[in-house]
């Protein structure tokens, strides 16, 4: 077994809420300098970047996995990982026919960029995609669990868009294999404060809209870095798994 730093939560210029310094290149560059060997592209409801930071990444030892950032009806906010281009496409035209039909106000949201693996501008995204899809978080478990990709409930601390705060409670539906908790929080402070996520595991991603913002504190145990190996260690099978870095919360 090897370890391997991971951040599974990362924005490019395709999410309005990230600064425009979040193209490819400089994604690779600053996680590399980060000592991370894993990360996930999570933009909101979108994924039409995922490919170019996987090129950009080609030839270095960073492994870039493909998701998103999924908005559900009731408002919460779920990672989405897939460990294929191919799934990826299926949950995308999903998700576009689960989006409503309004526009980006980019003056008001932000720019929504998709961009090349050097960061060239290709095209504006005219969807607004900073809003909740009509799954619910039952419906988004269940595809996305079908399609054989991973959910996992985002910063569900955070009184925005958390499970928690929004919804207060976890349901035997969903299948959790892990929970993510956000930077301002740590594991013991989130076991006292969320007393249902006993025994369910934790990582803690950056949340990265900004170069700045990566924290690399999530470390699997694992074979390969691979989304696989990445479930294998969330079930602490075969001498997998997963624990967070302990240091200072932001």
């Amino acid at each position: 077994m090897k370890t391997f730093r991971a951040d599974l939560h990362v924005h490019t210029v395709l999410s309005p809420c990230a600064e425009v310094e979040m193209i490819p290149p400089l994604i690779v560059q600053e996680a590399l300098e980060h000592n991370i060997d894993i990360i996930a592209i999570t933009d909101h409801n979108a994924s039409a970047n995922v490919a170019a930071v996987q090129k950009a990444a080609h030839g270095t030892s960073l492994t870039v996995l493909g998701g998103m950032e999924v908005q559900s009806r009731e408002d919460v906010h779920l990672l989405c990982l897939f460990d294929n281009p191919e799934t990826l496409a299926v949950w995308q035209s999903a998700v576009d026919a689960a989006l409503p039909h309004t526009q980006n106000n980019a003056e008001f949201f932000g720019e929504q960029f998709v961009v090349d693996e050097s960061g060239e501008f290709i095209r504006n995204e005219p969807r607004m995609l900073l809003t909740s899809t009509h799954f619910s978080i039952d419906e988004i478990f269940e595809r996305v669990n079908a399609l054989g990709g991973l959910v996992i409930p985002a910063h569900v601390d955070r009184t925005s868009y958390g499970l928690f705060p929004t919804l207060g409670l976890l349901s035997d539906k969903w299948q959790i294999l892990a929970l993510e908790i956000s930077r301002h929080i740590t594991p013991e402070r989130a076991a006292i404060t969320f007393p249902s996520i006993k025994d369910i595991p934790l990582i803690q991603n950056g949340d990265v809209h900004r170069l700045d913002e990566f924290l690399g504190k999530t470390i699997f145990t694992i074979a390969e870095p691979s989304l696989a190996e990445i479930r294998m260690a969330l079930r602490n099978e075969n001498q997998r798994m997963v624990n967070i870095e302990s240091s200072q919360i932001d």
